[in-house]
């Protein structure tokens, strides 16, 4: 991040202090900012030397705000987001359902000034960017509030990216999307590594991305995300609903992807007596290979659908995932056969801002139907055996990727070489496993071997909070099945 935008990110968050003392939280904050920048951006636009026609009311633009003060500009404000909210395109998704919650009228004059000081739309494109995503990230790492679930490790993206490779022209969709990180290390990487002329730059900005995102602020927050950055014009490529209700009909040429944690579905739903159920939500697809509740299950059928023939994934999914019998079983049996399963990266513990979770992303590529199985071997490469990590003492970096996107061989795939960490898996002894498991280890692990090998005792601290937490969710979930008996 430049130092330019590094202050003012340091200037609007320092004013979020004094916001918190009245009950804004980080994620509220960034969302109020979130409206009064697009209010502000799309006034500058009307001005010299754009002189373009503006896409908000004159009745609800930053002109009629700002010059109002006390209960005057409170009103405003809340008419303004009322009425914004219901407009279509880019505008109805990043003001739906908005809500003013600056109740003083003197702090809110107060943001808008900060705002008002800067000018946003002369900033370039990366600078206006590093900031929103400077924001994001502060917000992430408010963990308390759960702000976190929907922040995948950047360094983990840029890696997924690196491998998976986007060219100009491809579609890439992720059905779960948050505020948007893969789009947009995407969209870098296309624009780093390719000469674009009019036609492809013109694609990359509104023909290339589509995601889906069921809560309201995470869709809000990654379209103003893409606005900054340049992607999507009057048109949002964000689309506000649960995904896995249906087959959008659409097919992608790559899908990247980490949906939600936890195997129930988020979506409310009330039954014959009235009574509101929250879990046990079972889509039923004609294009799905079994019915299940599980979420993670249902989002690895629903990215198989996605895919254009030849198309190209990379799923986080949680170990149930690999292992689980079942609908679990049925689906892994299915995608080793339909689709090119090549490649498992098991993640390491400690890089997710949710807790007690252990992930991998499966790398996968759907082929056209046919008798003989589409896997020939597995790849999986071990990042966890002996890796400790923490989100403050010792993060996830991208250096500790590196060795995995040189065994992945990005420029060929087809000709790698077995390592320590990396080894390969035939299909017919994947097949052979209980429950067609793919949950393989073969590294020891040192620490249960030699107390000198031990890692430090704040990581030792975390794995054991981590571990407590896994369990927990187990015990959840058992109770909610006995529950539903």
């Amino acid at each position: 991040m430049s130092k330019e935008s590094v202050n003012i990110v340091q200037k609007l968050w320092s004013y979020c202090n004094v916001l918190r003392d009245d009950g804004v939280s980080y994620g509220d904050y960034v969302e109020q900012l979130t409206y009064l920048l697009f209010l502000k951006m799309a006034d500058e636009r009307t001005k010299p030397p754009f002189n373009e026609k503006s896409v908000i009311p004159k009745k609800y633009d930053w002109e009629a705000l700002h010059k109002k003060d006390g209960d005057a500009l409170e009103t405003q404000y809340r008419h303004t987001l009322l009425e914004l909210g219901k407009a279509k395109g880019l505008l109805g998704v990043i003001f739906r359902k908005s809500q003013n919650r600056i109740q003083d009228p003197a702090k809110l004059k107060r943001l808008i000034g900060l705002i008002r000081d800067e000018t946003w739309a002369g900033m370039d494109i990366d600078v206006k960017g590093d900031i929103y995503e400077g924001l994001l990230q502060k917000n992430a790492e408010d963990i308390k509030s759960g702000a976190g679930q929907y922040f995948t490790p950047r360094e983990l993206i840029k890696a997924l990216v690196e491998v998976m490779r986007p060219e100009p022209g491809m579609t890439l969709c992720d059905p779960a999307c948050g505020t948007g990180g893969f789009f947009l290390t995407a969209h870098e990487y296309i624009t780093g590594n390719f000469k674009l002329d009019k036609k492809q730059k013109k694609f990359l900005r509104g023909g290339t991305f589509k995601g889906w995102e069921i809560v309201d602020s995470a869709a809000r927050l990654c379209a103003m995300n893409l606005f900054l950055h340049g992607i999507g014009a009057e048109e949002s490529p964000i689309v506000v609903a649960d995904s896995l209700i249906a087959d959008p009909g659409e097919r992608f040429d790559l899908v990247l992807t980490n949906p939600p944690f936890g195997k129930k579905s988020s979506v409310t739903i009330t039954n014959e007596q009235g009574k509101a159920e929250k879990e046990g939500l079972n889509y039923e697809r004609d294009d799905f290979w079994t019915t299940t509740s599980n979420k993670q299950v249902n989002f690895l059928q629903h990215v198989k659908t996605m895919l254009k023939i030849n198309g190209r994934a990379a799923v986080v999914v949680p170990d149930n995932v690999l292992f689980e019998g079942g609908a679990g079983e049925t689906v892994r049996k299915k995608l080793l056969h339909e689709c090119d399963v090549h490649t498992l990266l098991r993640l390491p513990t400690g890089i997710f801002y949710a807790q007690g979770v252990k992930a991998n992303v499966l790398f996968f590529d759907r082929r056209a139907a046919g008798e003989k199985a589409s896997t020939d071997k597995l790849w999986i490469y071990d990042l966890r055996t002996n890796k400790h990590f923490t989100l403050k003492t010792n993060p996830l970096k991208y250096e500790d990727l590196g060795d995995f996107i040189k065994c992945y061989n990005p420029e060929n795939r087809h000709k790698r070489r077995k390592s320590e960490r990396f080894q390969a898996y035939a299909y017919k002894d994947l097949i052979a496993r209980d429950k067609t498991s793919l949950d393989i280890f073969w590294l020891k692990d040192e620490s249960l071997e030699d107390a000198e090998n031990l890692p430090e005792p704040d990581i030792i601290a975390q794995e054991i909070v981590e571990n407590l937490e896994a369990a927990l969710e187990q015990f959840r979930e058992i109770e909610e099945s006995l529950s539903a008996g």
